[in-house]
């Protein structure tokens, strides 16, 4: 070994050292990013105008999970559309109406009879009945009952009746027949309900309307099918009377209700769909020019 040679090794070890350094640094970086995206906030891209003028097409949005608790399940599973059972930590507040909410689309595609886990599959739009509310359409402008403030984007409510009173749904392309298509339950977008939204826990009796309302939620919570004979309730082949619901249910809507695809056509939102609450537009680009809204950077989502 020459008299360099030790100042060789100890200059490699020096460099060995601050590339481990470096190294445990991204990974420690890399790791907050991940435990922050699962348990506080999350970003999402705006991709229609469903929700105008609040959000617009292009807009970047920051997505609070702490409201309601990060959600904790099988990443896997969810993504080969399996089973998953769906958990959450602690929330730090609730869900109020008209708060703006991230959820995954809780239907496959085309097919709005069945609830399904959409993990890749991610809708915005306000919430404008809570679980425990009796929500109804009246004339397109949203209620519920015992609830004096406006609910959604009324002005767009305002337009929805005008076209319709003019009977131009069709030259706007509207389609009119809503949530829960039966010949039970006769609505449209423009008169929908009462709708009571079930809550944990909440019992209803198993009437031929209600299995009309919640066969959905239903079927979703306890795997089975839910049928009806003559006026006979039947979960398989088990009649029951009433039913205990397990989880909170939502009714969300699109600020632009002319071109929407809400509740008012799929139904009920399952608490556990709920990523959380949209609260800032971190960028926003406007897709025909690529050119930055400026003006909307760090806006607030209300």
């Amino acid at each position: 070994m020459t008299k360099n040679e030790p100042h060789k090794i100890k200059n490699i070890d020096w460099y060995l050292d601050k590339i481990l350094n470096l190294f445990l640094m991204v990974c420690g970086a890399v790791l907050i990013w991940i435990l922050l995206q699962v348990t506080c906030i999350a970003t999402f891209k705006i991709p229609s105008d469903s929700m105008e003028p609040a959000l617009l097409d292009g807009d970047n949005i920051l997505v609070n999970k702490c409201v309601m608790g990060g959600r904790l399940f099988n990443l896997w599973d969810a993504l080969d559309n399996k089973e998953t059972d769906i958990s959450r930590l602690p929330g730090l507040s609730e869900v109020k109406r008209n708060d703006v909410l991230v959820f995954n689309f809780p239907y496959l595609e085309q097919r709005w009879d069945s609830i399904a886990f959409r993990v890749m599959k991610y809708y915005v739009k306000r919430c404008v009945a809570l679980p425990g509310d009796t929500f109804e359409i009246s004339r397109g402008h949203y209620k519920v009952h015992g609830y004096i403030s406006e609910l959604g984007n009324v002005e767009s409510q305002d337009n929805l009746m005008r076209i319709v009173e003019r009977g131009r749904e069709v030259d706007y392309g509207i389609v009119m027949r809503g949530y829960p298509y039966s010949d039970l339950v006769d609505w449209d977008i423009m008169n929908l309900g009462p709708l009571y939204l079930p809550a944990k826990g909440d019992v209803i009796g198993m009437t031929p309307k209600h299995v009309a309302l919640y066969r959905n939620a239903i079927e979703w919570e306890q795997k089975k099918k839910l049928l009806l004979r003559g006026d006979t309730v039947l979960l398989n082949d088990s009649v029951i009377h009433t039913y205990r619901f397990k989880e909170n249910y939502y009714f969300v809507a699109g600020d632009k209700v002319m071109n929407s695809q809400d509740s008012r056509y799929w139904g009920l939102l399952p608490e556990p769909f709920i990523v959380g609450k949209a609260v800032r537009i971190w960028k926003s680009v406007d897709r025909n020019t690529d050119k930055i809204r400026w003006n909307r950077i760090f806006k607030k989502i209300e």
